[in-house]
């Protein structure tokens, strides 16, 4: 899933509700790419640990795609790192 702009409080339910429906449906690996992210905020990064304990209740993953600077200094700051499988590419991702 490709994910672009700004991940805050306004566009943060979308992304909830694309994870959800991928959960609902019953795909337990999923691999939401950040690439063309620009800004998050602790709402999104909240969605993304709400989406991996789904999947996790399902024995699944949730991995992130992402070689933006700033994005990966959110994720790093709140140690968030530790928890996601971070690739650079979505091909690396899914191959994983």
């Amino acid at each position: 899933m490709d994910v672009r702009g700004e991940v805050d409080a306004y566009t943060a339910p979308r992304l909830r509700e694309r994870i959800l429906e991928l959960v609902n449906a019953g795909r337990y690996r999923i691999v939401v790419n950040l690439e063309g992210v620009e800004f998050m905020d602790s709402t999104g990064l909240g969605v993304l640990v709400g989406g991996l304990k789904r999947v996790r209740e399902h024995d699944g993953t949730l991995a992130l795609v992402c070689t933006k600077p700033a994005v990966l200094r959110v994720l790093a700051i709140t140690g968030l790192n530790e928890m996601f499988p971070l690739y650079q590419t979505v091909d690396e991702a899914v191959a994983d």
